[in-house]
Order: structure tokens, then sequence, then C-alpha cells
């Protein structure tokens, strides 16, 4: 004869007790299941798309009244929601920097271009692919 212990038995009917309510519960389990999944499935989506879509960007450096392309400028791309990631591009002969795919939302734009006076505005990005025009001015005059 094989001994078993009380709290054994104890745990042996909470099993089978819990092993019944399942077996009763099979049948109705996806019908209960189906609103909750539907309703689920029609939110995720549009959420994941939008903290996953991502967006290239045009940025094009003019300066002075003429409007001439700022070449060889600076300029830093950061993410308020990522502190530790910056993105770092240079302005080509026409005064134009491409980005690689970044995430869209906020985006603090910082310009930093020799003989012209240091920009800096945060832009929302929305479009797969955005053009942004920048304009530099010249620094005041020291007079001192």
């Amino acid at each position: 004869m094989q001994r078993v212990n009380v709290g054994d038995a104890a745990m042996l009917k909470r099993t089978s007790f819990r092993a019944s309510l399942i077996l009763l519960a099979m049948p109705f389990g996806p019908a209960l299941l189906t609103p909750a999944l539907t309703a689920q499935s029609d939110k995720a989506p549009a959420a994941a798309d939008k903290r996953n879509a991502t967006s290239r960007l045009r940025i094009e450096l003019t300066g002075g009244d003429e409007n001439k392309p700022v070449a060889d400028a600076s300029i830093y791309l950061r993410f308020p929601d990522q502190k530790k990631v910056e993105l770092d591009l240079k302005t080509n002969q026409e005064g134009i920097a491409r980005s690689p795919e970044i995430r869209q939302g906020k985006v603090l734009i910082q310009v930093v271009a020799q003989g012209w006076k240091t920009y800096g505005e945060y832009h929302d990005v929305t479009e797969s692919e955005q053009t942004i025009q920048i304009h530099l001015v010249k620094p005041p005059i020291k007079w001192y």
C-alpha cells in the first residue's frame, strides 16, 4: 500500500478541481477570447507602425542675403527620447546633407558652420522622406 501525505492529498484534490474547470471552460474559451484578440489586433499594428515608422531627412542649408549653399557644415541630430544617441552629418558642396533612416518623431537639429551663427531647433519628422530647409545668418559684429 502506498502512503500519501495529507498535504499531497489536498494538492491532488486542488489539481483535479482545476483540471475539471479547464475542461469545462474549453468549449467557451475561444468564444470568450475572440473579442479581446480582435480588439487588440486592431490597435496593436497602428501603435507599432507609429513607433517603428522611419524617415530619411534631406537637410538643405543656405546662408546670407544671397541664399548661397553652405558647404562643410556640421549637422547634429539629437533625439529627446534617446539621450545617448546622436547622428553627425556634413553638408556637401551644394549645402545638402542626407540622413540614414531615423525614427519619426521630434528631433533636435543643430548646425555649426565656420563664419555663420550656430543654429538649433526642434523639428517634427512625420513623413517617410522629408526635406528641411535651414537658413543661416552671419553672427553679429564684435564691437569690443
